[in-house]
């Protein structure tokens, strides 16, 4: 039976990463070390992440190289109001203009600071071409 599930991504910028996701993103500090932290949201403690120094003898050699082409899209409940506050005021550069889609998201694309993407998003209702691809709940 599965326990938990996070992401752990692999970095060479631990310390920003971690102003990152605290200072922007919501999310506590849990357990720090030089080479790892384990982070938690502050409004839902089963959303975790966590950033491990990617040249640590726990990842198997040949494996031991930062993070790349990681996408992490966060859920909000007014995207309009995140890129105010991500874009407009803490000057983040968007990688993907705030836009409404089709398949039903309002959204926008930041970084962290090692290049992951992270896709800000609201769902919208989908077009009539998009609605039938949903699955009931």
């Amino acid at each position: 039976m599965l326990t938990s599930f996070y992401p752990v991504i692999a970095t060479s910028r631990i310390q920003e990463s971690v102003d990152f996701y605290t200072r922007l993103m919501g999310f506590e500090t849990t357990f720090a070390a030089d080479w790892y932290v384990s982070l938690r949201h502050a409004d839902d403690p089963s959303r975790e992440l966590a950033l491990l120094d990617h040249t640590h003898p726990t990842i198997p050699e040949g494996y031991r190289t930062p993070v790349s082409g990681l996408l992490l899209n966060f859920e909000v409940d007014d995207v309009d109001a995140e890129w105010q506050r991500l874009v407009v005021l803490e000057g983040l550069t968007p990688r993907l203009e705030l836009r409404s889609e089709d398949f039903g998201q309002r959204h926008f694309i930041v970084t962290d600071p090692n290049g992951v993407l992270i896709d800000l998003i609201t769902e919208i209702p989908p077009t009539a071409e998009y609605a039938d691809n949903y699955l009931p709940s």
